[in-house]
């Protein structure tokens, strides 16, 4: 009996062992392969503090495709980390504002909210058990108890935990030896032809659950959260809406609604916002239903971001 039990137990290990090592292969792979997830950007940053943290959900991430980043830095001479995620609501953004002010320090924060993400657990709590993004941030202890934390006290599914600690979706990536790019990068060149079609998808993909009160009160308190992290240390918060398509904009439900409670929220936190949402209206300034393509956003950038950036208040 003996003899099995040690016979068990050396085979336990054995199975540890090579987990272990394939673990760390996978891990290995990963930093070779990151590019987007906001969490390898924390992790890789050459720059201890900068002058602009950018947060958001997709909208945001083309400031940061191919080069367009880099020419911003040029252009105004500002140190800019973009650390949007696509989907990403106000809990999982202060998940990675927190963890970036663990080691980095910013002056300004710019936020780019979507009012689809106040909806929904889908583009919060939920975002932290997405394989795509667990799949592709680094493991680091604070990380994990940080999660930890957030499940037992923020609704988050403790099988997100069990994920990133076992570095099961990582393990598993078919994607593994893909660089990590959205796959809206790819289209950043591309002139989008309007699809009314495409637009409904669109919004019916983004908007899962009907949009209420409640909900919008729940993420307004996490978005709340955020900015007085922010202001507790130092970081001054600038809010914006990007623009879209004003075939898009019209499908968005409650708008009207929404940008009247952002800006009574923000107005009494004496936050500055600006809503950009207009600015661009010609279609094939996007690259697809409502993301700005190079050509578009270069030509916000000239107008209207840039002078934020610059002076820090617009």
């Amino acid at each position: 009996m003996k003899r099995l039990g040690r016979s068990a137990l050396i085979f336990i290990a054995i199975g540890l062992a090579l987990y272990a090592g394939v673990y760390y292969a996978a891990e290995q792979l990963m930093l070779r392969t990151g590019r987007s997830n906001p969490f390898f950007k924390i992790a890789t940053a050459q720059d201890s503090t900068v002058d602009w943290v950018i947060l958001g959900a997709s909208h945001a991430m083309p400031l940061d495709f191919a080069d367009f980043n880099a020419q911003m830095e040029r252009e105004t001479q500002l140190r800019i980390l973009n650390l949007a995620a696509p989907g990403a609501g106000p809990l999982y953004n202060r998940f990675v504002f927190e963890h970036f002010l663990r080691s980095h320090r910013a002056r300004r924060l710019l936020y780019v909210v979507d009012s689809f993400a106040f909806y929904s657990r889908t583009w919060n709590e939920d975002r932290f058990g997405d394989a795509k993004l667990l799949r592709r941030t680094p493991f680091e202890p604070a990380i994990a108890r940080r999660l930890w934390d957030y499940a037992r006290h923020e609704g988050v599914d403790a099988r997100a935990v069990l994920d990133y600690v076992s570095g099961f979706s990582k393990i598993n990536n078919r994607e593994r030896f893909q660089r990590d790019v959205w796959e809206g990068e790819a289209q950043f060149e591309r002139a989008y032809r309007p699809s009314s079609s495409a637009v409904k998808k669109r919004i019916d993909y983004l908007y899962p659950d009907k949009v209420s009160s409640a909900a919008l009160s729940r993420y307004f308190e996490e978005f709340s959260a955020l900015i007085a992290l922010a202001r507790k240390e130092g970081v001054t918060v600038v809010v914006i809406k990007m623009p879209v398509p004003p075939q898009f904009y019209r499908q968005l439900p409650e708008e009207a609604g929404f940008d009247d409670a952002l800006s009574r929220l923000l107005a009494a936190r004496d936050v500055l916002f600006y809503d950009f949402s207009a600015k661009t209206s010609e279609p094939s300034l996007y690259f697809d239903t409502d993301h700005l393509s190079r050509a578009g956003l270069a030509e916000f950038f000239i107008r209207d971001l840039k002078p934020v950036l610059v002076s820090g208040r617009g």
